[in-house]
């Protein structure tokens, strides 16, 4: 066990910020989180746990990116490093980032040694539909090792990128009727493809058990469906076991978006909405429609998309294409005003992983409160990714991962003094765990 004590706690829970507490931690989960009149060495009667005093200094939970490209363009490298868009086929969603992902990328290191515990990365936006996402941890030597939920989501892109990429050859799409008609037509040919196979499974069983009763009468041996590589890999969509995540920054991208996840009734987040907020009160009634039930199931019936929240970003960077006009660092903090689910994301490596936090600081100066802030990469950010029952705050049962910072995270001056990725110490720039580990054997 380990027990990090007189601290001050930023729990991103019901607890809220605990001024002078603990938290103990045992194998990958955290045990027990507390003010210090409730600490006592009884939690540890055989005495074998190891205690740092932090004197004071900021716990936080690991931070969360929820939108990331890590691993998939690799830095300080050129095309020999470039694996986030499959440019030869508007329709990948076959596609897997953990194919792709170079992990001993130094980016990873760099992203832990600044607190962020947990991406979501992913193919970039060159395809319509560009392949599946996976949320990883950032600690861990292998991508298999690293890996929480695959895939995590399906990549889809609106706007001028995949318009850019194909338009220049004489190539669907060339404009932005043509990224939906090849949206549209690969889903319709998903829920078709998916009609076929219920229909033989339904046929086999029935005949497995006509062939089981020696029934005279049994159906013949129904024609099993050509396999689809494609769309098969969008069965997870369909199912509603993952959502579309759609790369939109201009409002009518993103309206076409929300058009089209109402269509198929599936569920989806909106990446970089950078006109999010001209049309904040729209999204926030879609995200309050999306509650009903029934919505984003991805059923034959579609009663409509289920929007799961808005990830922001990248705040940090100039107005490089005519979508980013209205890029303003005051949009996650108008969204978040309307009661929609907001985070921040770095989108790696248009801004690099460790700027994270730097990114949720931005967002504060544009109207977005301090705490909600570091939601945005904590806690909300776990709920929009679907792992908050494991992630996101400091929790009794939850992962241990958690950064202790020697001050106000917000201040440019403090560093991270400790990082600790499922309950290990990863990083320990000035050697608290190694200090308090000596002075235990004195």
């Amino acid at each position: 066990m380990l027990i990090i004590k007189h601290a001050r706690l930023l729990t991103m829970d019901k607890q809220g910020i605990i001024e002078d507490g603990f938290i103990a931690l045992e194998g990958d989960q955290i045990t027990q989180v507390g003010p210090m009149d409730q600490f006592s060495r009884e939690m540890d009667p055989d005495k074998s746990s190891r205690v740092i005093d932090v004197g004071g200094r900021w716990i936080l939970p690991g931070f969360i990116d929820a939108h990331s490209h890590i691993g998939l363009f690799d830095d300080s490298l050129d095309f020999e490093g470039n694996d986030g868009n499959e440019e030869t086929d508007p329709i990948t969603p076959q596609l897997r980032a953990i194919d792709g992902i170079h992990n001993a990328d130094v980016c990873f290191r760099e992203a832990f040694e600044s607190g962020v515990a947990t991406v979501m990365t992913g193919p970039g936006s060159g395809n319509v539909m560009g392949g599946q996402f996976a949320l990883l941890h950032t600690y861990e030597r292998t991508v298999d090792r690293a890996v929480i939920l695959e895939p995590g989501a399906q990549k889809i892109a609106f706007g001028e990128n995949p318009k850019r990429v194909y338009g220049k050859d004489d190539k669907a799409p060339f404009t932005r009727m043509g990224t939906a008609g090849l949206l549209r037509d690969t889903l319709f040919k998903a829920l078709e493809y998916r009609e076929k196979w219920d229909e033989y499974r339904l046929n086999k069983t029935e005949y497995d058990l006509a062939a089981a009763n020696h029934d005279e009468d049994a159906p013949d041996l129904p024609d099993r469906p050509d396999f689809d590589f494609q769309l098969e890999s969008l069965f997870p969509v369909l199912c509603a076991n993952i959502p579309l995540k759609i790369h939109a920054h201009r409002q009518d991208d993103i309206l076409t978006a929300v058009r089209i996840c109402n269509e198929f009734g599936l569920k989806y987040t909106l990446e970089h909405c950078t006109e999010g907020h001209m049309i904040a009160d729209v999204l926030h009634e879609e995200y309050i429609a999306g509650q009903a039930p029934g919505r984003g199931t991805g059923n034959k019936t579609a009663k409509g998309g289920k929007l799961l929240g808005v990830i922001v970003g990248p705040i940090i960077g100039d107005r490089s294409k005519p979508e980013l006009s209205s890029m303003t660092i005051k949009t996650a903090g108008i969204l978040h005003k309307t009661g929609l689910p907001v985070a921040i994301m770095t989108d790696h490596p248009c801004v690099p992983e460790q700027y994270l936090l730097l990114s949720a600081t931005l967002a504060v100066r544009g109207g977005l409160p301090e705490m909600d802030a570091l939601a945005s990469i904590t806690l909300t950010a776990a709920e929009i990714c679907g792992i908050s029952d494991r992630y996101g705050s400091l929790t009794a049962g939850k992962m241990a991962d958690l950064t202790v910072f020697s001050g106000d995270p917000y201040d440019y001056r403090s560093k991270v003094l400790l990082f600790i990725g499922a309950g290990i110490v990863r990083f320990d720039p000035e050697g608290l765990f190694t200090q308090a580990s000596e002075e235990e054997k004195k």
